[in-house]
């Protein structure tokens, strides 16, 4: 984008801002007028602008109208299959480090039992709650992404609307529809900053989604009005937060808050903030100083609004087929596919030439976490043909004399050329073999992104496989019955049971 354009939409931005304030200057005149007149209005409303077509305003509306609008069946479906995935990731990631961490620190906080923690066996606020459970969904890397703007969605969306669904006692449906409107707003805040924009700033892209998302599967089930969600939403953009810095975290913990546990901590705040009658700033994403231009050298606010109703990100991410970083599952999946093909073996195989999008190499590169590790996991799948939750979670493996004579073959290089928009996370694997054969494998779009999808069957074999271990087969089995069939679930609350210890 030309200097020029980008001062021009700096311009409108600020023309934007300026209509506000005067119209907030008038109203506040008016509002002094009717003082003098004796007339008396409520104070919350009296301070407000009237209704206008700001962008703040059009999400509040239809974040309101989204909380009782039926979704269409295939976005429906793709919710369950979203919430059914998150499930296990936090089952799964009460049991890792992260996850365990987390929810030992909010059992010392105490508080109002108002929400569960998965796995626990207490309950605590809906703020704690939906902190610790998010940290357990992004314990273990098996949670959701999304291959546009690299965001994390489920593990702090469906945490959040969990506690709030269970503090309010509100339907498997009504908890559907607002799964929807988290994705959509996670998403579509980092669309309308530049993904790629927030991270040359240092930020983290993950943690910058994370916070809209949890206020977006909120504060429906809170029953906010346009009023309530404008100052949601304000009370959300002062807590976007995050830095690019995670990538130096060594024991994935901090990681499990930025991605997650911080956005779902924040985004309950907000909610419970304007619950209790708090009042806020009215026109965050359009007034003076406003959201995006904080955020964003080459903001495109319209991003916010583009196709809402019709275009549901919630469709559009991507359920991991291995627990371990996004960027890795092109790369196992080309590997496996090559050694299924040609029989490969650590004794037939001579080097490995892992190529990934120039973008990812500062992720899975050097990574000190085993499950985020590009050629550890290739390596690992060399030696046992498969790389499983427990494998793929294993640090003593990365010190295996095996592990280790296979992963000095294996070379994870930037490749400019998948630097490809329209599949953000491709890679190719190129296998040479001990009798000088060369074979190759690409991988465009791994199993589970909207263009290789999963089915319903797949997605229950997957989170049993991770839930069964901890919640033992009857429950777990129980559970995947219950989200399948979820828009049948009258009170979320009694879910309970099936979920906690």
């Amino acid at each position: 984008m030309s200097s020029l354009h980008r001062k021009r939409r700096r311009d409108i931005l600020r023309a934007i801002g300026a209509a506000s304030a005067l119209a907030l200057a008038g109203t506040r005149a008016a509002r002094a007028q009717d003082a003098q007149g004796g007339s008396i209005r409520h104070p919350a409303q009296d301070t407000l602008p009237p209704k206008g077509d700001d962008i703040t305003g059009q999400l509040a509306r239809y974040m309101v109208s989204a909380g009782s609008t039926p979704l269409p069946d295939a976005v429906a479906l793709a919710c369950k299959h979203r919430i059914l995935d998150t499930f296990g990731a936090m089952v799964s990631g009460s049991r890792m480090r992260p996850g365990m961490e987390a929810t030992r620190y909010v059992k010392s906080l105490g508080g109002t039992a108002q929400a569960s923690v998965v796995g626990a066996d207490f309950r605590t606020t809906t703020i704690n709650a939906a902190l610790a459970n998010a940290m357990c969904a992004h314990s273990d890397e098996t949670d959701d992404f999304e291959p546009v703007t690299k965001a994390h969605p489920g593990s702090s969306v469906v945490p959040s609307a969990l506690a709030m669904g269970e503090m309010s006692g509100s339907s498997g449906d009504a908890m559907m529809r607002s799964v929807a409107l988290g994705y959509d707003m996670a998403c579509r805040l980092l669309m309308a900053l530049g993904p790629d924009l927030v991270r040359h700033t240092g930020r983290s892209a993950e943690g910058t989604a994370s916070t809209f998302g949890s206020v977006g599967a909120a504060a429906p089930l809170a029953g906010l009005d346009e009023t309530g969600m404008r100052y949601a939403i304000s009370y959300s953009s002062q807590q976007v937060s995050g830095l690019w810095s995670w990538v130096k975290d060594k024991d994935h913990i901090e990681k499990a808050f930025d991605f997650a546990g911080m956005g779902a901590r924040n985004g309950l705040t907000a909610v419970s903030m304007v619950q209790a009658g708090m009042t806020g700033v009215w026109d965050v994403l359009d007034g003076t100083n406003n959201l995006f231009m904080a955020l964003s050298s080459q903001p495109q606010p319209e991003e916010m609004l583009a196709g809402l109703g019709k275009r549901f990100y919630v469709g559009e991410t991507a359920i991991k087929t291995f627990s371990v970083g996004y960027p890795i599952q092109s790369p196992l999946d080309a590997f496996l596919t090559l050694r299924k093909q040609y029989g490969l073996n650590p004794d037939n195989v001579r080097a490995i030439l892992v190529k990934i999008p120039s973008d990812a190499i500062g992720i899975v590169g050097e990574s000190a976490m085993p499950d985020v590790n590009c050629a550890h996991l290739v390596a690992l799948a060399l030696v046992k043909g498969a790389v499983s939750f427990v494998d793929s979670h294993d640090v003593a493996l990365m010190h295996d004399a095996t592990i280790e004579r296979q992963r000095a073959k294996v070379a994870v290089v930037a490749d400019a050329a998948l630097m490809n928009p329209a599949a953000p996370r491709g890679s190719i694997v190129e296998v040479t073999l001990n009798d000088g054969r060369k074979v190759s494998h690409f991988t465009k779009y791994p199993p589970g992104t909207k263009e290789n999808p999963l089915d319903t069957q797949a997605v229950n074999e997957k989170s049993r496989d991770l839930m069964a271990p901890v919640l033992g087969k009857e429950k777990t089995d129980r559970l995947i019955a219950a989200i399948n069939r979820l828009e049948t679930v009258r009170d979320v609350r009694t879910l309970r049971p099936l979920f906690t210890a």
